[in-house]
Order: structure tokens, then sequence, then C-alpha cells
């Protein structure tokens, strides 16, 4: 990379960045590992269950275990884009991340992450149409309209990637090499740059609100319709089922919306970037672990289909 200009004064950007990570002694860096690898393990485990039960259960065939096998893809690679990075960096003296290693992961980040969003807004108008709509909703809801809402996420989700890839890597980061973060997220990198970011900032959160914004209105409008149609029902089976249902998505989505809200839809979101680091722990990590046991501990269905491959796997 050549030499940028910065005024009267030649300044070289760096080829190699240190991520900061936790600022803490010895016995909290043990701490911290241990309870990061524990929740990617069980975000892994439960993530791989859910897609394995949903793939090899017929019952599960439907669009709304399509979109919840996709959103525990997406929660898979989501975290492991980030934290066997970060764990190994708790066991090693050495911090470094080249260049590209950072270009890579920030791509990856921002792919996953957007595309998530869309897809929990694909998830909630699913359930809008089947308990708004329920004589129109396998037409509506067919198998090729499903795929294109979920090739339309990932479309979604690479255009903002794409985007906020390429006007923040197009920055000279020659202020410093030392990312006041534990992965490479845009905030800590804007702070590194060695030239006007106004632009930058004016993009992120200009797309950030556009998306956050757009598919929070999309995500409360079905789930306001779903609410009022639920509470018109005469059979209280019927409204205790549905609310079963009901209830974990909202808390999910509630969940993941908020937390990104408070990072990204807001100039100065949060006073400090260790407050920062703790936000990205829920939306990166701790999320992803909670998804499938929200959609699985209160959903019969998917506890009905583990109990039927642990009969097939005992009776092997």
């Amino acid at each position: 990379m050549l030499p940028h200009r910065n005024g009267n004064l030649s300044v070289m950007p760096f080829q190699e960045f240190v991520l900061e990570g936790f600022e803490s002694g010895l016995q909290t860096q043990a701490w911290l590992f241990a309870l990061f690898l524990v929740l990617y393990m069980v975000a892994i485990l439960g993530n791989l269950t859910m897609i394995m039960v949903i793939t090899l259960d017929a019952r599960l065939h439907c669009p709304m275990y399509f979109f919840l096998k996709n959103l525990s893809f997406l929660d898979l690679c989501y975290s492991s884009v980030i934290y066997p990075k970060t764990l190994a960096k708790f066991l090693s003296l050495s911090k470094v991340i080249v260049f590209e290693g950072r270009m890579i992961q920030f791509f990856f980040f921002s792919l996953l992450g957007t595309t998530e969003g869309f897809l929990l807004a694909v998830m909630a108008y699913d359930r809008f149409k089947a308990i708004c709509s329920p004589l129109h909703y396998h037409i509506t809801m067919c198998p090729s309209a499903c795929i294109c809402l979920v090739l339309g996420s990932y479309c979604a989700g690479s255009f903002n990637s794409i985007v906020q890839t390429s006007f923040t890597f197009s920055l000279p980061f020659c202020s410093s090499n030392h990312i006041d973060h534990f992965f490479c997220d845009v905030l800590p990198l804007l702070k590194l740059a060695c030239a006007d970011t106004d632009l930058n900032e004016l993009l992120l959160f200009g797309l950030c609100d556009l998306i956050i914004v757009g598919t929070t209105l999309v995500v409360l409008i079905s789930y306001g319709y779903i609410t009022v149609t639920i509470l018109r029902m005469r059979s209280g089976a019927g409204r205790h089922k549905l609310f079963s249902t009901h209830v974990p998505h909202m808390t999910a989505v509630s969940l993941f919306y908020g937390t990104l809200f408070v990072m990204y839809a807001q100039p100065g979101p949060v006073e400090s970037m260790e407050q920062g680091k703790v936000v990205s722990v829920f939306y990166t990590l701790v999320i992803p672990m909670l998804n499938p046991l929200i959609y699985s501990l209160r959903n019969k269905d998917v506890k009905d289909a583990l109990w039927r491959l642990g009969q097939k796997c005992t009776a092997t």
C-alpha cells in the first residue's frame, strides 16, 4: 500500500493491527476465555442441532422451519466469524491481525448480521400470513417464494456489507494500529482513520437507520396484526398455542434489534468502547446462543422432533 499524504506530513498506513480486546488482568482474561468458550460451544451445538432436526424430520418441512433453519445457519456462521479468533487471542501473547484478515472479518460480520436482521423480518411476515391469512398462506408462502425471501435477505446483507467494507477500508489507517475492540467493528475502525470520516459516519448511520428502522417496522406491524388476531380468537386453547409460538419470536427479535439499535442506529450510542464491547457480546454471541433455546424449549413441534430423533438413535 502506498504512503498517504495528510497535509504536509507523509504517513504510512499500517499493514498489521492489534486487537486490544478487554482491558483486564490475567485472571479476568482466564474467566472471560472460559465464559466465551462455554457460550460459543452452546451456540454451536444448539444451532447445529436445530439445523439437523429440521433437516431430518419431514414434519418440519414447512416455511416457518425453513426460515428457522436458515436463522440457525446464520447464527452458526455469525458467531464463528468472531469467536474462534477471539478465543485464540486469549491464549496467545500476540493479538495481531493483518489488514486482509481484518477486512475479511469485517465483511462477513456485516453481511451475516444484516442478513439476520432481514431474515427476522421475513419470519415475522411469515407468521403474519400464517395466522392472519391462513387460507392463502400456502399459496403466498410457496417454496419458491420462501427461497426468494431468503435470497433477498442475503442480497440485502451483501449490498450493505459491500458498501460498508468498501467505504471503511478506502480510508487510510495511520493514526494508530491498536483496535480498541475484540473484533473488527466499524466504530473502532473509524477512530483509527487519519482522514475525514464524516461521509463514512453519515453512510453508516444512514444505512443502519434505514435497515434497522425498516425491518423493525415490518416486525412491529406483523406482530401487531398477529396479536389482534389472537386476541379475537374464541378458543382459549388456540390463543395459548399461538402465543406460545408468538412470544419466543418476539423475544428473539427484541433482543437482536435492541442491541443493534444501541450500537448502530444513532450517533454516539454508547458512552465508552468498553460498554460497546459488552453490547457487542450480546448480539454476536449471547443471542446466537439463545435463539435455538428460545425456539426449541417453547416449541412443541421441535421438542417432538427431538424426541423422535432420539428414539431413532437409540433404536439403531
